[in-house]
């Protein structure tokens, strides 16, 4: 009796892809036909007492192993004896004639299905193993014995699917519709290429024992799948995804699930690319595991990190997005001709969006609508680039509208100064980093960081909103408060998936209200102490790490510990406005289309209120106004301005309002 790693050592090569050619259904059809008419006639033999059944034993046909039954037999090693099993099963389908001599032969006419007590007495070489849940009949599901009655007695079925492989019609297993589906290979940059050339060398030096599992990790989930099917391409298999998502939780269909799968990789000739999420979810890791380790044939697992597999060898390679390089060389073949029009102007697209092949061909397809030159179709480009790089970012955190301009931000000259130099960072990182060298040498601190500290309203939100705009890129406001869970892991869960989608982009990150997470700072007395303090550590290696800008917010600075500022490169202290600024602020308050009547900035600049409060005062001054078909004038700020004071809890003095009518 063989025993299970037999079997498995029995599917360690691959099938033949059908031959391309329009004669191999008939020869298949013919192929089986004779087969199955001659364990038929060893049937009649056998009804027929008079004749001598050892003289009258007919040869089996040769096995070819370009039919779908010499395939079968071949990939699954099947004993002769299991081939004619398989054969009874298949003619009772297919040949009536089959049906009625089971009938005949079980003295029963509603028996018309063979039974493995008929196939140990009329098949030659019978053994009972043939029909153990260990042998390749069974455990592959080719035969499926009925239930309720003795092993010997009970009916045997064939799978449907089996049935319809044997006639040549295809294989289709209506149990994992919906679960596997086929991946075609495209263009792949060289890295990728590099990659599929690995697995093909892996997988073709394999021989018989068995496949190694290929364990594809980086942070390209669409360049995976490419160098998976083109590995797959070049040593003649197709390539079957399934999503690691759709695994059963019960470790007893997650089994079934394996073997159905399997079974239909060795049918078609194909391997299985198994997509898990990187979710920190121990029993679902778990089930990951026990699927790949129940499984011999080709796998490949493509996720961020790589699992622990005890039980199987496996072999780890990287496929992370394209690099600078092979972005210019993707974007050159997708804009053809368009890209002498650009004269170089599309490096800055190259070095801020880390598109994939997928999304550079979105983008120029989408900027490409109209026959504009050169010029225009740089900025279509760019904007194009900015709604492909975002669509992962857009359900994590809200997008702001960046119109604000430096315009706008009133600060003293030497905060706009700081603001301004973060954007020559931004600006000029990949020369610096890349072309200069800087990258070479370390990859710790080329995230560009920034601190902004200041009371609420002082223009912190504003000065990020300021940036992105003067960048061209997006701005999103992550909200700490709703990003730092009490639960050990989830905080840097959180961040992680945060900056993995932002790192396509290099959208601008404002993370409002940073005291959430940096209030949690202090001396450490106990393990709930040590994770806060973990959570910030996390917090700031990311941003470190991260190609973009990132911009943590906070009311109190003095709630930072120093040696976390050390690891941010830019500060800004945000201060309140003197009378001066808030001058400046309320001449910019009203839009230039807003109709005013002899206001006062200096009197205004009296109310002793924040830049963010004095564009609400300005707003609701403005809405009285409109409310009774007047210009906005100075009784309508001082009725705005005493609703905003009430609002602050905050007294409204004389002095400020000194002078006004």
């Amino acid at each position: 009796m063989r025993d299970a790693a037999t079997v498995r050592t029995g599917i360690g090569k691959a099938a033949p892809r059908r031959p391309q050619d329009p004669g191999w259904t008939d020869r298949n059809q013919h192929h089986l036909s004779a087969e199955i008419a001659r364990v038929r006639r060893r049937l009649e033999r056998h009804l027929d007492q008079g004749a001598d059944d050892a003289g009258a034993e007919e040869p089996a046909v040769a096995a070819d192993p370009q039919t779908a039954l010499g395939h079968l037999c071949a990939a699954f090693q099947l004993s002769p004896f299991e081939r004619d099993l398989l054969l009874l099963c298949a003619g009772a389908e297919l040949d009536t004639g089959i049906a009625g001599l089971c009938a005949t032969l079980h003295a029963d006419p509603r028996r018309r299905m063979p039974s493995f007590g008929l196939a140990l007495a009329v098949l030659p070489g019978a053994h009972w193993s043939a029909l153990s849940p260990a042998s390749p009949l069974r455990r592959w599901s080719l035969i499926e014995p009925g239930a309720g009655e003795a092993l010997t007695a009970t009916p045997l079925g064939m799978d449907e699917a089996v049935l319809h492989y044997l006639a040549g019609t295809g294989f289709a297993d209506p149990r994992l519709d919906g679960l596997l589906s086929a991946v075609d290979a495209g263009v792949l940059t060289a890295s990728q290429a590099a990659a599929a050339e690995k697995i093909a060398h892996l997988w073709a030096g394999a021989g018989d024992a068995s496949w190694p599992a290929v364990q594809l990790c980086g942070d390209d989930p669409a360049g995976r799948a490419q160098a998976a099917a083109e590995a797959c391409r070049a040593i003649g298999l197709t390539l079957l995804r399934l999503d690691a998502g759709d695994l059963p939780a019960a470790p007893r269909d997650r089994f079934a699930l394996a073997r159905m799968c399997e079974r239909r990789l060795v049918l078609e000739g194909a391997a299985l690319l198994l997509e898990g999420a990187d979710e920190r979810d121990g029993r679902a890791e778990r089930g990951l595991v026990a699927f790949a380790e129940d499984m011999s044939g080709p796998l490949i697992l493509a996720r961020g990190e790589p699992l622990a597999l005890p039980r199987r060898t496996s072999r780890r390679l990287e496929v992370n997005r394209p690099d600078a390089s092979e972005r210019r060389a993707l974007w050159m073949r997708a804009l053809g001709p368009l890209a002498s029009t650009l004269n170089g102007r599309f490096e800055p697209m190259i070095d801020r969006f880390r598109l994939d092949r997928a999304g550079i061909e979105a983008a120029c397809a989408a900027a490409e609508g109209d026959d504009a030159g050169g010029e225009a179709l740089g900025p279509r480009l760019w904007a194009a680039c900015r709604v492909q790089a975002r669509r992962r970012l857009d359900n994590l955190a809200q997008r702001i509208e960046a119109r604000a301009s430096w315009d706008d931000l009133v600060l003293p000259e030497a905060q706009l100064a700081v603001l301004r130099q973060m954007s020559t960072h931004v600006c000029h990182a990949a020369t610096v980093y890349e072309r200069w060298g800087f990258a070479s040498r370390t990859e710790r601190g080329l995230g560009i960081s920034a601190l902004f500290a200041g009371a609420s309203g002082t223009g912190k939100t504003m000065a990020a909103e300021v940036l992105a705009n003067d960048l061209g890129l997006d701005l999103y406001r992550i909200d700490l408060s709703q990003t730092v869970s009490k639960y050990i892991g989830e905080t840097e869960k959180n961040l992680r998936i945060i900056f993995d989608a932002a790192d396509d982009s290099g959208a601008v990150l404002l993370f409002d209200e940073a005291d959430a997470l940096f209030g949690k700072r202090s001396e450490v007395k106990d393990s709930h102490d040590r994770y806060a303090n973990i959570e910030v550590s996390y917090l700031l290696q990311r941003m470190e790490a991260y190609r973009g800008l990132a911009v943590l917010t906070t009311n109190q600075k003095s709630a930072v510990d120093p040696a976390f500022l050390r690891r941010i490169r830019f500060v800004v202290q945000f201060p309140f406005p003197d009378a001066g600024q808030r001058c400046e602020i309320w001449r910019r308050a009203f839009p230039q289309d807003t109709p005013t009547l002899d206001l006062d900035p200096a009197r205004l600049a009296q109310l002793a209120l924040a830049g963010g409060n004095i564009r609400n005062v300005a707003m609701n001054a403005a809405f009285l106004a409109a409310g009774r078909g007047e210009a906005v004038g100075m009784g309508h700020i001082r009725e705005a301005a005493v609703a905003e004071y009430a609002k602050l809890e905050k007294p409204l003095t004389s002095s400020e309002l000194g002078g006004w009518r």
